[in-house]
């Protein structure tokens, strides 16, 4: 048995209320977005049509002024004030309750964890990428209200899953976000992170963190290979072993946090999830005896951080299995 370390009832409670303020600013930041751009009425060859004018000054014409036309005009006048003054105040309440999770000492996920992973979000590309590897305890520990020995913990690079069969998708919310390249959503978190020339797939900030981008093994319908965008100097997905595995697994969303208080929504796989793949991994022959054994200690952490602190959680269906080729990535 672990000896997990409980937190202190007033950083359970700074915890609980950090989430709520979160959970707020998601649903007034997802109003705010309804109602971003302008809408204006336009005459062409002597006809008015209203016109949807995006952030960046695109335009859309929703048709001539009719009833309907006029209908979302006011819709969208009446909707747009009160969307963006309370985005503007959940913003307040979250810088506030930053101030209080670095306070009470509520966060210990590496502040360059989560910097990346609100960079992803404020991009628009949260939902293309799974946390996989070491860094997902830290979401299984925040849920758990605990904290796990530091061993099970220590690592320099976060994994993260690019889903490859949503790439048209996430090409076009790269384009919206107005990055260039992936390699350039990451350098808002740390202008320092640089695609290694020998590894495409590693991105490297000064301090010595990566970030890895790994795939599943390319099938019908994927790009292959992969490249992140079309800048040169941008991420090359790697296909990786139990891609397929970790793709088509549950899934878990937790809050984590920094030493800062900065905050972040991080996906990952689910509990159970982990400690399957985590088995597997470390009983397949040929894997790193260097890695085995990490691979056995965190299975088991978390099997009893789920044993102990997460039965609470929904215990969804077991996914299909696949089967795919193995390599020695992950």
């Amino acid at each position: 048995m672990f000896q997990f370390i409980d937190l202190e009832e007033k950083q359970l409670r700074q915890l609980s209320d950090a989430a709520a303020a979160w959970a707020n600013y998601v649903r007034a930041k997802a109003e705010a977005a309804e109602v971003r751009g302008s809408m204006r009425w336009k005459t062409v060859d002597g006809r008015v049509y209203l016109i949807r004018v995006s952030p960046s000054g695109g335009e859309t014409s929703l048709g001539p002024q009719d009833d309907r036309t006029q209908a979302i005009y006011a819709a969208f006048h009446s909707r747009k004030a009160p969307a963006e003054a309370r985005l503007k105040a959940m913003k307040a309440t979250l810088e506030e309750q930053r101030r209080l999770n670095r306070a009470y000492r509520v966060g210990r996920t590496p502040a360059v964890v989560v910097r990346s992973l609100a960079a992803l979000d404020q991009a628009g590309l949260s939902d293309q990428f799974l946390t996989v590897g070491t860094h997902a305890l830290y979401a299984y520990e925040t849920a758990a209200g605990v904290r796990v020995e530091a061993g099970a913990l220590a690592t320099m690079d976060l994994d993260l899953l690019f889903e490859a069969a949503k790439f048209r998708a996430y090409s076009s919310r790269l384009k919206r976000s107005d990055a260039r390249s992936l390699i350039e959503v990451f350098r808002r978190a740390d202008p320092t992170f640089k695609v290694k020339s020998d590894q495409l797939q590693t991105a490297v900030n000064d301090p010595g963190f990566e970030i890895d981008i790994i795939r599943r093994y390319a099938t019908a319908g994927d790009p292959h290979p992969l490249r992140m965008s079309d800048d040169e100097n941008d991420f090359w997905a790697v296909q990786a072993d139990q891609g397929e595995q970790l793709a088509s697994s549950r899934k878990f969303e937790h809050l984590v946090i920094a030493p800062t208080g900065e905050m972040a929504m991080m996906r990952t796989l689910h509990p159970l999830d982990f400690v399957r793949l985590k088995l597997q991994l470390a009983q397949r022959p040929g894997r790193d005896p260097h890695k085995a054994p990490k691979d056995r200690l965190q299975a088991r952490v978390v099997q009893e951080l789920w044993d102990g602190y997460l039965q609470h959680l929904e215990r969804p269906e077991e996914p299909p299995r696949r089967e795919h080729p193995q390599s020695e990535r992950r």
